[in-house]
């Protein structure tokens, strides 16, 4: 099958391929820098008034073809302050910009159809050059994103399985599932891992985002906006759009080692960017990166306070020795390796050949919870590792190897009178292959004495492949429209472990998947959609778009969106936006089936609890329906403006409300009879199947999200000489509330509760509710200084036992200090010191009841605001040539 899909799309791709254009006049043109006066590569020109439009190469060096004079053709890049030109016949020009605020580069995302700017766009649009990324020295792209974005949150998950080496990461707290990623405009593929701990983001699917090297982006755009009538599924609380590096003036070497106050954490990072030209007008830029970084340990110190009242001596001299029990709690070992490859040719004199190619291999080891020698006298008294009497327990180690790549190519071409087309195929896959190491199987052990020590208990893997081919047009000055089509089909594989990971209760800490819960599942869906705008005049633009999907597994949907941008005058924007979306539920959510060890409120160590997939019969006996897609009402109301060229403003308004949220239950269990011996008709059922407790994905949640968005940025203040200094204040302000939860009658009628309080906390209160971020840049002829300050605003730990036990954690602020030192124009040395003062979050209180497994965390696992890292120290060297 996916061999005759990709035939099939190829042979589509290749149908529009054939195309003749003809021009009126070639213009030509140089684009440079006013002070350096070097060349600006990637810059954009563009025809005033229509969809044409080319870049800059590596030397600053431009050809647009145009087909009426007189005509107006607009200059710009990010930065820099827009230029507009007249010419009135074929010639050759020159073109300085100026640096100022990054209103006016032309957007990607947002509009098919007709090129817009921040400042003239109806929707909010968020531009983030790699140089802004980068200042603040996170070390990779969704931590740099969580330090310059307000509405974004991505923190480390400690004892957390393979969630532990993902990091979920989401716009607007609505949960990784809801934000749709791109590469170059291109749909990019979620990870193989759903999150099952108790983690913000659990039982969704995200993005793998540290398998985009932050070497190969050249900018971010961020659409805060609902978005699915235009790019279908996911879109609902907004876009992110990695754009890769094209023509780079610069082959760039970059170093940088860093370590926390503590002496643990050790990273090292070392990445190479580069160009190649080939042919006449090509390009190919490379990108090859390595990561590395050692583990951080922040666990509590419980020690002998955690012994039962029937401690052993060895155990009691056990917890003596290590009050910490243990534990490593912390950011996991990574190591990884990164290829990047961005590639353009120039087909005719209008159209372009491209193409893209990520590859991204990552290992790392995260922590289980020790086993302590009271937890596991079994293992003890069966005399396997040691002698009972020397027992010491023993720590699982989780090691994950994370294979991720993406490949597209496609075609875009000019079919003449303002009509273009882009035509392409996309193909993408996240795998996962775990490895469990210092375990044991209980259960082979007591049958057979002796047990494996290192399990594979198998792994996931998502894949997608998806054909594109988009049309836009401008039928006049005045209106302009987009349309197109996708095929998309999806593979999701569950990777059986050895015999020995599943036998009894499977390998110590994580379960292998067992023959019944592995195996191979597909849909494919197909959308067509369409969006017109309507430049009603040169203040006023109203515009419409829909868009219509069928799923071969759960149905159709179809998502509209009207927005409206009036200008107020050359400075200021107001504009809003209502929208319909959808999201659908995902392969794994649909078909996952597994055992594992969980944290739970009740317990002091981790429990075996089982998942069943959706369509499994005794999920169906309960009640549970078939999952379907989750739609949403996105409405936004906002307003932009430009004081001078170097100082604007922002603020929005949102709130979307999702209807039939795909949620992952509590457990389902016995509550008055046991296995054998059932009370009620929900245990009749478990016992029926053999099931002593299950969870499911359902869709059963009502919720509704508001929040504000205000934005301060003021570049370029004179501070005499050649100095100059940049100041931005971003904001933003969220709450979440759950409106609804719709329980099956069976599970109803025996008063099941399958979205208890402590998740429905996981929604609405485990990110902060509010983030402030004041960054200030001041550069000189020969050194630059960065001062960052975030501020994560209260979360709360949801108390099992009640609201009177729930525990507000405090606002916390993050100082991030840059220095960096310009040897020449090609050679600078960096020195960063991130969260100076060396802040935590809140000491979670006992009283709260949740699972911190006898005081083994100091601070929560279940909420997030700015990570346990505290302070660290790095020093980065960097080189263009």
């Amino acid at each position: 099958m996916k061999k005759t899909l990709s035939s099939s799309i190829y042979m589509l791709l290749f149908m529009f391929f054939p195309v003749v254009i003809f021009a009126q006049g070639t213009v030509t043109g140089t684009v440079t820098e006013t002070t350096s006066k070097s060349p600006i590569p990637g810059a954009n020109i563009i025809i005033k008034g229509t969809n044409k439009g080319v870049v800059t190469d590596f030397d600053g060096n431009f050809t647009i073809e145009v087909e009426k004079f007189p005509a107006t053709l607009v200059i710009a890049s990010l930065g820099y302050n827009t230029v507009e030109l007249s010419v009135n016949a074929a010639q050759s020009i020159s073109v300085t910009l100026t640096e100022g605020v990054a209103l006016d580069e032309v957007m990607l995302i947002g509009n098919r159809a007709k090129p817009r700017t921040i400042l003239d766009s109806p929707v909010p649009i968020d531009n983030i050059g790699v140089d802004e990324l980068t200042s603040g020295g996170q070390p990779t792209i969704e931590s740099m994103l969580t330090f310059k974005v307000p509405s974004f949150n991505a923190q480390n998950q400690a004892i957390s399985d393979a969630t532990a080496h993902y990091d979920p990461a989401d716009l607007r707290g609505l949960g990784p599932s809801r934000t749709l990623v791109l590469v170059n405009g291109k749909r990019k593929n979620q990870s193989a891992q759903v999150f099952l701990n108790r983690t913000p983001g659990k039982g969704e699917v995200g993005v793998d985002l540290k398998s985009i090297p932050t070497a190969a982006i050249e900018r971010v755009e961020i659409l805060r906006d609902g978005a699915s009538a235009q790019y279908g599924s996911d879109a609902i609380a907004g876009v992110i759009n990695m754009v890769l590096k094209k023509d780079a003036q610069y082959s760039t070497f970059t170093a940088k080692s860093g370590v926390t106050s503590q002496g643990d954490g050790f990273n090292f990072a070392t990445d190479f960017n580069t160009t190649f030209g080939f042919g006449d007008g090509g390009y190919i830029n490379l990108t090859l990166g390595y990561y590395n970084q050692t583990f951080t340990n922040r666990a509590g110190t419980p020690g002998v306070a955690d012994l039962p009242s029937d401690a052993r001596p060895n155990e009691i001299a056990w917890a003596q020795n290590n009050p910490d029990l243990g534990m490593h709690v912390g950011q996991p070992d990574l190591e990884k390796g990164d290829v990047f490859v961005n590639i353009s040719y120039p087909v005719g004199e209008n159209s372009e050949f491209y193409s893209f190619h990520g590859y991204t291999l990552r290992t790392g080891r995260s922590f289980a919870y020790y086993r302590a020698p009271y937890w596991r006298r079994d293992v003890a008294d069966a005399g396997f590792l040691t002698a009972p009497e020397d027992f010491q327990g023993y720590q699982p180690t989780f090691e994950a190897r994370i294979k991720d790549n993406i490949d597209a190519l496609g075609l875009k071409m000019d079919l003449g009178g303002n009509w273009n087309a882009d035509a392409s195929i996309t193909f993408g896959k996240n795998s996962v292959d775990y490895t469990v190491n210092n375990s044991v199987n209980r259960n082979y052990l007591a049958d057979n004495g002796w047990s494996p020590r290192t399990f594979k208990p198998g792994g996931y893997s998502l894949s997608n492949v998806v054909g594109n081919l988009d049309f836009t047009t401008l039928f006049s000055e005045m209106v302009s429209a987009s349309f197109g089509f996708e095929y998309k089909v999806e593979y999701f594989d569950a990777n059986e472990g050895d015999p020995l990971s599943y036998y009894g209760s499977g390998s110590d800490s994580f379960a292998g998947i067992k023959p019944y819960e592995a195996g191979e599942w597909n849909r494919n869906n197909f959308a067509a959609y369409g969006g017109l705008d309507f430049d009603i005049s040169k203040e006023l633009l109203l515009g419409v778009a829909g868009r219509y999907e069928d799923f071969s597994d759960f149905g159709d949907n179809f998502s509209w969106k009207v927005f409206g941008r009036y200008l107020l005058g050359d400075k200021g924007t107001i504009r809003a936006s209502y929208s319909t979306g959808f999201r659908a539920p995902t392969l794994h959510q649909r078909h996952l089936t597994n055992s594992q060890y969980i944290i739970v409120a009740s317990s002091p160590e981790p429990l075996l609890q089982g998942t069943l997939a959706n369509n499994n019969p005794a999920i169906e006996a309960l009640g549970v329906p078939n999952l379907f897609a989750e739609t949403s009402k996105n409405i936004a109301a906002g307003l932009t403006y430009k004081f001078t060229n170097n100082f604007y403003a922002s603020l929005d308004f949102y709130q979307i409300n999702v209807d039939d949220r795909v949620l992952f239950s509590s457990q389902i269990g016995y509550k008055t009879g046991a296995p054998g011996n059932p009370q009620n008709p929900v245990e009749d059922i478990l016992d029926q199947y053999g099931v002593t407790a299950v969870q499911f994905f359902i869709n059963a949640g009502n919720t509704k999200t508001s929040g504000a968005d205000f934005v301060l940025n003021y570049r370029n203040i004179d501070m005499g000489g050649n100095a100059k200094l940049h100041a931005n204040l971003a904001t933003n302000f969220n709450k979440t509330t759950i409106d609804a939860i719709t329980t099956p009658q069976a599970l109803a009628d025996e008063g099941y509760d399958i979205f208890e309080r402590i998740e429905k906390g996981l929604i609405t209160s485990a990110r902060p509710k509010s983030k402030v971020i004041l960054g200030l840049d001041y550069e000189a002829e020969k050194f630059d200084i960065g001062l960052y300050n975030t501020m994560f605003g209260e979360v709360t730990i949801t108390s099992p036992n009640g609201p009177e036990f729930d525990q507000v954690l405090t606002s916390k602020t993050a100082t991030d200090l840059s220095v960096r030192y310009k040897f020449s124009n090609s050679l600078s040395l960096t020195g960063i010191i991130n969260n100076i003062f060396d802040v935590y979050p809140d000491v979670t209180e006992a009283s709260t009841g949740t699972a911190q497994a006898g005081s083994r965390f100091v601070y929560s696992s279940e909420v997030q605001q700015l990570g346990q890292l505290g302070t660290n120290f790095s020093l980065g060297l960097n080189f263009k040539f």
